[in-house]
């Protein structure tokens, strides 16, 4: 009987693997938390009326509001000497244009497509900053939101083919020039799937490097869950790895965008 009590006693007992388990898939998905009590949106709390920040569309709505409130209210247009916030907010415009616009497009078109590209640095930017801070969820960890930023630059993509090519130009770029006809039954194909894989690896390229920056952290803090006070150096690690992930957030916005600008001129022009 005592034995039967015994067993029944530790089953009732949480173990410690599937509690970090529950909480590391708990706060990496945070917007998927369904309003679970158990999450904290502060450190150590959960205040279920800040609950709304794990809606990625209201994420969407917070990054395009800092975005519209840093370059209407904190850049100064009419200082020639660019200072503080007006100067990092050029410095990034300026790096944009001349980094990852120019390089790729002929002057008339980087001047046409630099406020896109533009937008989707700033976005993606203040969208994995966001994500960092313990109250909004990373909304860039959710395929669905890299995938329509994905989208987006299939868009431009197709667009700027049709603009610079028009439609028949457009099918030829399906169509390697120079090879022999029975042999585009299956380049065809190919090449479709080759424009299909480029925006799916923008989708997953920015989503995986978010979430497992997300999960790496966790997973490190969890250890002290694991192994108590003898684990107690990897919290610095963890904080080390989150100070790089914010330099991180620079980096996927500048991949996003650079490689967005690589696909879209590779379509609009000839042997570019």
């Amino acid at each position: 009987m005592d034995a039967a009590v015994a067993t029944r006693a530790a089953a009732a007992v949480p173990d410690h693997k599937e509690l970090v388990h529950d909480y590391i898939q708990h706060h990496v998905m945070y917007h998927m938390a369904d309003g679970n009590p158990s999450v904290w949106n502060l450190p150590f709390v959960r205040v279920p009326a800040l609950d709304v920040f794990r809606h990625d569309e209201v994420m969407l709505a917070t990054a395009l509001l800092v975005l519209v409130g840093l370059f209407a209210f904190l850049y100064r247009r009419d200082e020639e000497v660019p200072r503080g916030w007006s100067n990092l907010l050029e410095l990034f415009v300026l790096f944009v244009r001349d980094q990852i616009v120019r390089p790729y497009f002929h002057e008339a078109d980087a001047r046409r497509l630099a406020p896109v590209f533009c937008s989707f640095f700033f976005l993606i930017l203040t969208l994995n900053l966001l994500g960092l801070c313990p109250l909004f969820s990373a909304a860039t960890s959710n395929v669905n939101v890299t995938g329509a930023l994905a989208l987006a630059t299939g868009a431009f993509m197709i667009a700027g083919a049709l603009w610079k090519k028009g439609p028949i130009g457009f099918l030829k770029c399906f169509a390697p020039a120079g090879a022999p006809w029975p042999l585009l039954i299956v380049l065809v194909p190919v090449e479709i799937i080759s424009f299909c894989s480029r925006v799916f690896a923008l989708a997953i390229r920015l989503f995986a490097n978010v979430l497992a920056g997300h999960i790496l952290i966790f997973a490190l803090l969890s250890m002290v869950v694991l192994f108590g006070w003898f684990a107690l150096p990897v919290v610095f690690m963890a904080v080390g790895i989150y100070f790089f992930e914010i330099f991180m957030s620079l980096l996927q916005a500048y991949i996003f965008s650079l490689l967005s600008a690589i696909f879209i001129s590779q379509m609009a022009y000839e042997g570019h």
